[in-house]
């Protein structure tokens, strides 16, 4: 460990999302506004009330894994590898960093939950030796930081997030930091889910949660009135983290700065956001602090921005209260309008946005934003793609437990 603060670059980014299938890809769609919610695909929904999903369509997990590693890898994992390789490659590391200064920090807010699902179907119908051998591994929320880590030689640390929504977010979080202190050199970071199964769909509409909307243009409806619940979605988003000297001396492209992070808990409810949005506006405040802002910053903010009645409303206080009378200047949207809640891997996409963000000047809209909500009166940049010159992004993420996460990004 070192006494020094060191600075964190972006040099590299992958994603596999329900809007494409690369980065790239995914990045086009929501400049243009594209959704990427549909009737569900992967079960029957005739007995469920919620029948839309933001599915990721066209994965082929033969392009990543060898058969043999198919039948025994969950789907959440596989979406976590596809996006870790893009990500790699596009940095071009490999190589450049002792195995032991290469770290993993991966979230998932649950896991192989359609393996648990599966699995315990064979046990029901066919009884205990009909389980799968790989059931375990396949099920456990950290094994897709462990398998990237096997993949890429990784040999520093390799922690799993596991902080429901806020899980990719934190993820990106503690390797800012881990970086920041000596710690690692290096870190593949971000988030993957896959739970778009039949009894993660049902427990989601049990505990009202999801929009029970059939019009995909009107179900994900973040900061809208018409706003009902969030659209379930899966996907895998990475970044590479880097030590900003370490990354000039081999040449790397710099995307942008990893300059801020906070993490704070509501301690306030298990699903429910804290209404005053303390927790959330101090997350804020925290990464606010650290990336040295300033009110002559041109902000973005891409918000939580779930589509729930609750969260939407208090979000919009905890913009306000973190940013005071230069609130009604940030430029925000809710990228889940396109995407859905992609769950443990939302807020490492949405840290990709950020990131793309600094280096294009474009905006993502918040698509399908017609019947504003007054009590969320903030500038979500409805519908339309807004160019902008921004100086600092910012990704929000809140999950069930009351956990809270933000983090920060500048131009370099």
């Amino acid at each position: 460990m070192e006494n020094r603060i060191r600075r964190v670059v972006v040099t590299g980014i992958g994603a596999v999302t329900p809007v494409g299938l690369t980065a790239g890809e995914s990045w086009k769609a929501m400049t243009e506004g594209k959704n990427g919610i549909a009737p569900i695909t992967q079960f029957d929904t005739a007995d469920y009330k919620a029948k839309l999903a933001a599915e990721v369509k066209g994965f082929d997990p033969h392009t990543i894994l060898e058969k043999n590693d198919i039948i025994k890898t969950d789907r959440y994992a596989m979406l976590g590898i596809a996006a870790a390789q893009e990500a790699v490659d596009d940095s071009g590391f490999l190589g450049t960093v002792e195995p032991e200064r290469a770290a993993v920090y991966f979230g998932s807010g649950i896991g192989g939950i359609t393996t648990f699902g599966a699995e315990q179907n064979k046990l029901m119908q066919r009884g205990p030796k009909r389980v799968s051998p790989y059931f375990v591994p396949m099920m456990i929320a950290n094994m897709a930081a462990g398998m990237i880590a096997i993949r890429f030689n990784c040999k520093n640390a390799a922690m799993p997030s596991v902080t429901a929504c806020a899980s990719g977010s934190n993820a990106i979080g503690e390797a800012i930091r881990a970086i920041r202190h000596g710690y690692c050199d290096l870190a593949i970071t971000g988030g993957c889910e896959a739970a778009i199964s039949p009894i993660g769909v049902a427990g989601f509409i049990n505990m009202q949660a999801l929009s029970v909307s059939e019009d995909p243009d009107a179900a994900s409806l973040p900061f809208d009135k018409r706003r009902g619940g969030f659209v379930i979605g899966e996907g895998g988003a990475a970044l590479i983290l880097e030590e900003y000297e370490h990354a000039k001396a081999r040449g790397a492209k710099i995307y942008a700065e990893a300059v801020g992070y906070g993490s704070t808990c509501d301690a306030h409810h298990i699903t429910a956001p804290d209404p005053e949005a303390d927790g959330a506006s101090r997350a804020m405040k925290q990464a606010l602090e650290e990336a040295g802002y300033a009110p002559s910053d041109r902000v973005y903010i891409n918000a939580h921005g779930t589509g729930t009645p609750l969260n939407d409303k208090s979000e919009t206080k905890a913009v306000k209260l973190s940013l005071g009378d230069k609130a009604g200047d940030a430029l925000i949207s809710s990228t889940k309008s396109m995407t859905g809640h992609m769950l443990g891997a939302a807020g490492a996409l949405e840290a990709i946005v950020c990131v793309k963000v600094l280096e294009e000047g474009i905006i993502p809209p918040t698509i399908n934003l017609n019947e504003p909500d007054p009590d969320c009166d903030l500038n979500y940049c409805p519908n339309k793609a807004v160019k902008a010159d921004i100086d600092l992004a910012l990704s929000n993420s809140l999950g069930f437990g009351g956990h809270n996460a933000c983090v920060a990004f500048r131009k370099i």
